[in-house]
């Protein structure tokens, strides 16, 4: 079996393990004669697939029973219009804007209300967080919105906004269930899966209960009701099975790694292993000031658009798949999620080396 370092930045890397028990239950799942992709989603077999994966995705995450888990379509952009839809009841809402996504967010919001950037990043293309310390948060804004980890520009909030007692929303897709993170900081908490957790085509969404009500904004779909998704444990309609199944089997995993606090560690160590050679190399160089970076995502360049190209080109021959940065900001990425193996980002260091060296 020869398997690439795959470094995208969603779909991403899965864990082989996860794959393989996929693959084994392809044709038949435990004896029933078919598969999870063929199953009725109101079999009983299937209950018992989104019950365990919403089980220990809660024991993982410790969420509360305070919180709804919504497994739902549309990916977290299609969360950019249902958050003001459940929420903007004064028509009012602040929108911290620090990549691309967060920036999306905010003009999807301003189709349904006054949406107020009250910080961003862009004057120096999204490479830091703001100081969110002190921010002029609107008294009479329903919510404050951050996407905490931004993908393509690879920052990430370590210390989250003061709100000044308001609602935070936070798009998590490209940290989800990196690190520990306490719920009860958070109104909303929502990530696309198909970078850290499962196939691509669906968004878990995390949903405090007292949010979760009829008053929606007037002409709000059935469907993009919180309540509508709780009232009927996220198969209001036919959902996706086979995303539930594999992040359940994701969820299995990372149980049996040690949880969230060890994911961390892991995440950590890969990291500092790229960010140190970056920061000594004559060649590469990151894009985010220091106490931004995230674990996630790092992006880096060489400073000439021509090098550039010829390393990705050459990475990629060597086995690095999708290393090459998103098409609006250019250069390179290596998203380095919890299924990245350690050996895996030691290769791309070692194989930087080597075009350093060549390419002095």
């Amino acid at each position: 079996m020869s398997r690439v370092y795959n470094f995208s930045a969603g779909p991403a890397v899965l864990p082989e393990e996860v794959l393989l028990e996929a693959q084994e239950e392809m044709m038949d799942y435990r004896g029933c004669g078919m598969s999870v992709m063929e199953m009725s989603h109101r079999s009983k077999m299937f209950d018992t697939i989104i019950e365990e994966a919403e089980a220990d995705f809660r024991e993982l995450a410790n969420i509360s029973d305070d919180y709804a888990v919504l497994f739902l379509q549309g990916g977290a952009s299609l969360q950019f219009a249902a958050v003001p839809m459940n929420l903007m009841k004064n028509r009012v809402a602040d929108y911290i804007v620090t990549g691309q996504w967060a920036k999306k967010a905010w003009q999807e919001a301003a189709l349904f209300g006054k949406a107020n950037k009250i910080a961003s990043s862009e004057d120096k293309t999204f490479s830091y967080i703001p100081d969110c310390s002190d921010l002029p948060v609107s008294e009479d804004a329903d919510y404050v919105y951050i996407c905490e980890n931004n993908t393509i520009y690879g920052t990430k909030y370590w210390k989250l906004p003061n709100t000044k007692g308001k609602l935070l929303v936070a798009d998590v897709s490209s940290c989800f269930l990196s690190e520990p993170f306490d719920i009860n900081n958070y109104g909303i908490l929502y990530g696309g899966v198909q970078k850290n957790i499962g196939p691509a085509g669906m968004v878990i969404a995390v949903v405090r209960k007292d949010l979760i009500t009829d008053d929606c904004l007037p002409g709000t779909p059935t469907m993009m009701k919180y309540k509508t998704q709780a009232d009927n444990g996220s198969m209001y309609n036919t959902p996706n099975c086979y995303c539930i199944y594999i992040c359940g089997k994701v969820f299995k995993w990372l149980k049996k790694m040690g949880g969230l606090s060890v994911m961390k560690e892991r995440n950590e160590k890969k990291a500092k292993l790229l960010y140190d050679y970056l920061d000594s190399s004559k060649l590469f160089h990151g894009t985010v000031v220091k106490e931004d970076r995230s674990l996630m995502n790092v992006p880096f360049v060489t400073g000439d658009a021509d090098m550039d190209a010829k390393f990705v080109k050459a990475a990629t021959a060597a086995g690095f798949e999708n290393i090459k940065g998103h098409r609006t900001v250019g250069g390179m990425r290596a998203s380095i999620y919890n299924a990245m193996p350690y050996e895996g980002v030691e290769a791309l260091v070692n194989f930087m080396k080597e075009f350093e060296k060549e390419n002095a």
